[in-house]
C-alpha cells in the first residue's frame, strides 16, 4: 500500500463533476517494511517467487487469496528496534483440478513455514476467482439444454447475461469436493442496459468450472421477463436534472490535523493507529491507541500516557441470505468476505464524487490470480469531518456559557460486490468513541413477482420483485484495554417492582453479568433491556478504584432470521447471536473459518466456542454482528440511496474524566466563538 499526500482542497461541486471535480490517483510509492507495514509491489513478487522456487507454481496455478498474517500477539512486533519478519498467507487453486495449497511464507526470510494440502470435499474450497465470473456465461453458451430454455422464452443468448453466484451447500452429495458456481440470467437489451431490470425467472443452471460441465438446468418454464428499463442516468427516469442545489465547500486552509507517516501510521487529536488493508476483509485498523492527558486528580496531573484500546479491528465477514423459498432461489446466501473476498474489488474513489474535503488517500497494493501485484489507486480515503456539538451547557448560577464542536476522523472504502455496493466507514471521535457505520446501496437483486401479495418480495416495478433478504455483517474486534488481559459483562437496564425501598415504583437499575467462559459467551440482543457490553481490563482501575472499560453499543436489528435447520444457518452461525467472545487464538481468524465457500457448517465461532476456554481476565477477541434486514421499497429502486447500520465503542470508566475539557472553543462568524 502506497499514499498520496497531495493536498485537494476547495473541491468543485459534485455536479460539476465532469469539470475535474474528481482528481486522479496518487503515485503509488514502495516503504519500508514494518511489522505493521502495508503490503507493497515488490513483497508481492517475492512472494510469487518463493512459491517458484518451493515447485509450488504452474501454469496452471492461481492465486485465490494472498495476505499478510498478523504477528502474534504480545510479540512486541512494531515496538522500535523489533525484529521484522514480513510472512504472508497464500492460497494456491490450480485451474486443472490438482488439491488447492494452503501456504504460508516468508519474504523477510525468503522460505516457506508451512504447505498444507487440502482436501476441499472436508474443508471447503477457495475462494471464488474473478476469472471463473465470465466462465459461467462461457460455459452455459454451449449447452444445449441451456440455449433450448432460452428458446423457450424467445430470448437471444447474446443479449442474456449470467450471474455467477456461489453455490452454498444443498442436497447435492455429488457437488462435494467440486468448485460449483449457480447461474441466474438477466436480459441485457444493449451495452448501457441494466440487465437487473429483466430477470429470466424460472430458471437457473449449475456449473462445474473447473470441469467446465454444467450439472444441471433446471427450468420451470417460462416466466414473462419485466420489460420496464431500470437505466437510472436515463433522461427518460431521471427528468430534467435539479438545478437548486447550491455549492457545498469544505475546506481546511491549513491543511488536516492529522498526521501520516511511514506510509500508514496515522496520529490524529490524541489517536494513534495503524491502518492496514486485507484482500479478504477490506480495511484492517492495527495499534488503536489514545494518548490520556486527563489522568489522575487535580492538581495532580499524570504525564500524558499512549494507552491501547485494540489491537486489531476488521469486519471479518459480511453474509448475505435471501429469504424467497422458490426452488429457484431458495439456495441464495453469498458470503461476500470469505467466497469473493471484498478487498480485492474495492473501488478507486474520486475528490468531489465519493470524498469530499481535505483528502489523504491511501493506495493499496494486491495480488492478481497470476500473482501480480495491481494497485487499487486511491482505495483508501482519511479526512476529517464536522460531527456537530461535543458538548454545551449555559449555567443560571454560574453565568459560564460554554460550547465545543466535535469532529472525527473518517477512515473508508467502498467496494462493488456484483449488484450491491458497500461503503466501510471507521469513525474515531474526540471523546475516545470508535464507531462503525457500514453503507448499502447499489442495485437490489430482482426476480419476477409473482403476483401482488406475494410474501417473500416486494413489487418494485411492474411485474419486477426483489425478493427479502438481509445484510449481516461480523465485526471482530482484538481488545487490548491498557495492553491487558479483559473480561466481558453484559448490561441489562433493570426495572425494580414497587415494593420495600422502593415505596414510589419510580427506581430502575442495571444488571452486570460476567461472561466467564465461552460456553457462556454466545448472546443475543434484548434492546427492551437495553443490552450492551462491556469490556473491561480489571488489571487497570480508574482513580475511582473500578475497572477501566469501554463499552459496546449495538443498533439491536434482527440477527439471521433464516430457520436454525437451514443449510445457511449452519455456515453462517456468526449470525445466529449478536456477540460472541472467545479466547485469542491467532489460528482462529474468521468467524466462518478459513475456507467458507462450499463449507458444509459449524466452522469458524462454533468451533471455537466448543473449547469452553476460560475469558476472565485473557487475551480474548469479541465478534459482534449487526446487519440490515431489507424489505426493499419501490424507492430503492432502479438505484438503491444508501442505507446505514452499524454499532459503537465508548469508553466506560475508560479515562477518569472527560477527555475533551482541553478541545477549544470553536470558531464562529469568522471570528472566535468565547465561550
Amino acid at each position: 500500500m502506497s499514499i498520496d499526500t497531495t493536498a485537494h482542497k476547495n473541491p468543485v461541486p459534485e455536479h460539476a463533476a465532469g469539470e475535474h471535480a474528481c482528481h486522479g490517483p496518487g503515485s503509488p510509492a514502495e516503504g519500508a517494511a514494518g511489522q505493521y507495514a502495508l503490503a507493497t509491489a515488490s513483497e508481492i513478487e517475492a512472494a510469487r517467487g518463493i512459491l517458484e522456487r518451493a515447485g509450488l507454481w504452474h501454469e496452471t496455478t492461481r492465486i485465490a487469496y494472498l495476505g499478510l498474517v498478523d504477528p502474534p500477539r504480545g510479540s512486541g512486533a512494531g515496538e522500535p528496534g523489533a525484529a521484522v519478519d514480513r510472512r504472508f498467507r497464500v492460497f494456491l487453486h490450480d485451474v486443472a483440478g490438482a488439491r488447492p495449497h494452503d501456504v504460508t511464507l516468508s519474504v523477510t526470510r525468503g522460505e516457506v513455514d508451512d504447505d498444507t494440502e487440502l482436501d476441499t470435499s472436508a474443508a471447503g474450497e477457495l475462494p471464488v476467482l474473478e476469472e471463473e465470473f465470465e466462465a459461467v456465461e462461457e460455459i452455459l453458451g454451449g449447452d444445449a439444454r441451456w440455449l433450448e430454455a432460452l428458446a423457450a422464452r424467445g430470448l437471444d443468448p447474446a443479449t442474456v447475461r449470467v450471474a455467477p453466484l456461489s453455490a452454498g451447500v444443498f442436497e447435492y452429495p455429488e457437488e462435494k469436493g467440486r468448485r460449483i458456481l449457480r447461474g441466474l440470467a438477466f436480459v441485457q437489451e444493449h451495452a448501457s442496459d441494466s440487465p437487473w431490470a429483466h430477470p429470466v425467472d424460472g430458471l437457473v443452471a449449475y456449473v462445474d468450472v473447473v470441469n467446465r460441465t454444467v450439472d444441471q438446468v433446471l427450468d420451470f418454464g417460462p416466466v414473462p421477463v419485466p420489460a420496464e428499463h431500470g437505466n437510472f442516468t436515463d433522461p427518460e427516469l431521471t427528468g430534467p436534472v435539479r438545478g437548486t442545489q447550491k455549492p457545498i465547500e469544505i475546506t481546511q486552509p491549513d491543511g488536516p490535523s492529522f498526521t501520516v507517516t511511514g506510509g500508514n501510521h496515522v496520529e490524529w487529536e490524541r489517536w494513534s493507529l495503524d491502518v492496514g488493508f486485507d484482500v479478504r476483509e477490506g480495511l484492517v485498523l492495527h495499534n488503536i491507541a489514545f494518548d490520556d492527558a486527563a489522568a489522575g486528580n487535580p492538581g495532580d496531573r499524570k504525564p500524558t500516557r499512549r494507552r491501547r484500546i485494540l489491537d486489531r479491528a476488521s469486519i471479518a465477514e459480511m453474509v448475505v441470505p435471501y429469504g424467497d423459498p422458490s426452488p429457484v432461489r431458495s439456495w441464495q446466501n453469498y458470503f461476500d468476505t470469505g467466497e469473493y473476498l471484498v478487498g480485492q474489488f474495492a473501488n478507486s474513489l474520486e475528490l468531489g464524487c465519493d470524498c469530499l474535503g481535505e483528502i489523504t488517500y491511501l493506495s493499496p497494493v494486491v495480488a492478481d490470480g497470476f500473482g501480480t501485484p495491481r494497485t487499487i489507486a486511491n482505495g483508501i480515503c482519511m479526512h476529517e469531518e464536522d460531527a456537530s456539538i461535543l458538548s454545551k451547557h449555559s449555567d443560571l448560577w454560574s453565568g459560564v456559557s460554554y460550547v465545543r464542536r466535535n469532529r472525527r476522523l473518517v477512515i473508508s472504502f467502498f467496494t462493488t460486490i456484483g449488484n450491491y455496493d458497500y461503503g466501510f466507514y471507521w469513525y474515531l471521535y474526540l471523546d475516545g468513541t470508535i464507531e462503525f457505520e457500514a453503507k448499502a446501496t447499489g442495485v437490489v437483486f430482482t426476480s419476477a413477482q409473482p403476483s401482488a401479495d406475494y410474501p417473500y418480495s416486494s413489487e418494485m416495478a411492474p411485474g419486477l420483485g426483489a425478493p427479502f433478504h438481509q445484510h449481516l455483517f461480523s465485526a471482530r474486534l482484538d481488545f487490548a484495554l491498557d495492553s491487558g488481559p479483559n473480561r466481558v459483562e453484559e448490561e441489562d437496564a433493570v426495572r425494580v417492582p414497587l415494593g420495600p425501598g422502593n415505596e414510589r415504583g419510580n427506581a430502575f437499575t442495571r444488571r452486570r453479568t460476567l461472561l466467564a467462559r465461552e460456553s457462556q459467551a454466545a448472546r443475543e440482543n434484548d434492546m427492551a433491556a437495553g443490552r450492551s457490553w462491556v469490556v473491561s481490563n480489571p488489571g487497570s482501575l480508574n482513580r475511582l478504584g473500578e475497572p477501566v472499560a469501554y463499552k459496546i453499543h449495538p443498533q439491536g436489528q434482527p440477527t439471521l432470521l433464516a430457520d436454525p435447520a437451514s443449510s445457511v444457518a449452519g455456515r453462517a452461525a456468526f449470525a445466529t447471536k449478536a456477540l460472541w467472545v472467545t479466547r485469542y487464538d491467532e489460528a482462529e481468524r474468521y468467524p466462518t473459518g478459513d475456507f467458507v465457500n462450499q463449507h458444509p457448517g459449524g466452522a469458524g465461532l462454533p468451533a471455537y466456542q466448543t473449547q469452553d476456554r476460560d475469558l476472565d481476565g485473557t487475551d480474548l477477541v469479541v465478534w459482534h454482528t449487526f446487519g440490515l434486514t431489507h424489505f426493499p421499497r419501490p424507492e430503492d429502486w432502479p438505484i438503491m440511496p444508501v442505507d446505514h447500520v452499524g454499532f459503537k465503542i465508548r469508553p466506560e470508566g475508560f479515562f477518569d474524566r472527560s477527555p475533551v475539557l482541553d478541545v477549544p472553543a470553536p470558531a464562529a462568524g469568522g471570528g472566535h466563538c468565547h465561550r
